[in-house]
């Protein structure tokens, strides 16, 4: 069931995101920027992406503001800090007025039931002519609430997510399990092996 109203402004009451109580629309909440994105390096080489590994680009780390140039891609933050139950999961949609000056967000914005940290953002210009600017504290998402059946413990992001507690920008990471306890590793730490 899609959460509303006031069920919105009782997420951020009981701490499940920590947003502004000014932000919350009828079935959404409008998300912030954080102060620094990851933007795609320029000298990033030719060598392919492993996805299979959940290979990440090259980025260079830049403070807002800062304006996207056409066809150029960056990770973003929210401001906002999610907590979820077990019974609640979200998904991250982009602001159309964004959209209609040529900003793009990947589909990548879900929230699984048990997930907490910020959320790491995709974003691209799709113009052709248009430098974007992106500032800190700009409403640049919006996001909806679901409530279901509670998830199984096994089940929950809390146990098995391997981005539980990422605070900024955060790359991929590749989650192994060892003696069935999941375990981060950084995509760093395995190219300096």
């Amino acid at each position: 069931m899609l959460i509303s109203g006031n069920g919105l402004l009782d997420l951020i009451k009981d701490g499940v995101i920590t947003a502004r109580p000014e932000n919350v629309n009828a079935s959404t909440i409008d998300l912030t920027m954080g102060s620094l994105i990851e933007v795609e390096s320029p000298d990033a080489g030719s060598d392919p992406i492993d996805l299979m590994l959940k290979g990440s680009i090259s980025t260079v780390q830049v403070a807002l503001p800062y304006n996207l140039l056409p066809g150029q891609f960056c990770l973003a933050h929210t401001e906002e800090y999610f907590k979820l139950p077990d019974h609640i999961s979200c998904d991250v949609l982009l602001k159309s007025s964004h959209a209609r000056s040529g900003l793009n967000h990947a589909l990548a914005g879900w929230g699984d039931a048990g997930w907490h940290g910020q959320l790491t953002l995709e974003f691209s210009n799709w113009s052709q002519y248009h430098l974007l600017r992106l500032s800190p504290g700009m409403k640049c998402a919006q996001v909806r609430f679901f409530e279901h059946a509670k998830v199984p413990e096994h089940l929950s992001y809390s146990t098995m997510g391997s981005y539980n507690g990422s605070v900024g920008v955060t790359k991929p990471s590749i989650n192994v399990r060892v003696s069935g306890i999941p375990y981060e590793v950084s995509l760093d730490s395995i190219s300096s092996m």
